[in-house]
Parts: structure tokens; sequence; C-alpha cells
């Protein structure tokens, strides 16, 4: 399994030079490392931040897990996709609204056929809201299919 939580900075993040703002650094509550996060502020309505994860040596013909922990905190904060490389149209996961400020666990299937996945962009998109944030954490890849809860 491939830990990719931003604490350790095992993995190859790249911020998205084309899009409209970056992901930052944000403490977490507990004080033990930190989070990536959109502030529902930056930005404009419809603006859009991707964060990028290349991923390098997964095998074809096989079958891989993405886990990661989300929070969409705040009145219309925005959404939240996940878009694989070799799908890039459409996103294979994606989050308008959160019940609550809690953190929330998200899982994507990730099937490698001959052509293999590269990389996982997370986008955040602005919402019309002025308070709270889009964050995403513990990102861990294992392989085999995703474990039920």
């Amino acid at each position: 399994s491939v830990d990719c939580s931003f604490s350790r900075g095992v993995c190859d993040w790249k911020q998205d030079a084309d899009d409209d703002f970056d992901w930052n650094p944000a403490d977490r509550d507990r004080g033990d490392g930190y989070y990536m996060a959109v502030p529902a502020f930056v930005g404009h309505k419809k603006d859009m931040g991707r964060l990028k994860l290349l991923l390098t040596d997964l095998k074809p013909k096989s079958s891989y897990c993405l886990i990661f922990s989300y929070r969409l905190a705040g009145e219309k904060v925005g959404k939240l996709r996940v878009f694989l490389a070799n799908k890039k149209t459409a996103p294979v996961w994606e989050q308008n609204k959160g019940k609550d400020e809690r953190w929330r666990t998200g899982k994507i299937e990730i099937f490698q056929g001959a052509e293999t996945t590269n990389s996982v962009t997370f986008e955040s998109e602005r919402g019309k809201g002025k308070t709270g944030e889009i964050g995403v954490d513990n990102v861990i890849l294992i392989s085999g299919l995703c474990p039920e809860d």
C-alpha cells in the first residue's frame, strides 16, 4: 500500500498550473500534521483548483483501491471531484455538500486495463459560500478491491 498523506511527503503531488487557485496546507485540529484545503473565500464562483497525485509502478490488469478522507465544511462551499488520468472526461467521484463539518471517507476502485492510470486529480470547484473549506487528507492506495466498511 502507498500512503500519500501530506505530512509524510512520500508521494508526488503537483499543483495544476492551468487552474484558478492552489490547494494549501492547513493544520489539523489535533496538531498532528496537516491536510490540504481550499478555503471557501478563494477565487470566484465556478473557479477550479486541482491537485494531482502522480502514480508510478501500478501494474496493468490489476485493481487498486484509493481511500481518502475529505470534508466539505460550510454552506454552499462548492464541489469536490476526483478524476483518473485515463478517464479524463467524467469524474469517478463527486461530492457537493457535507451534512456537517465532519471528515468522511471516500473510496474509489481503480481497475487497470492494459493502459495504467498514472495520476489521480482532486478538483475543488468554488461555490457561492464565503465560509468553510474543502479539505482532503490521508490519501492511501492499496492493491486489490476496496474493503467493505
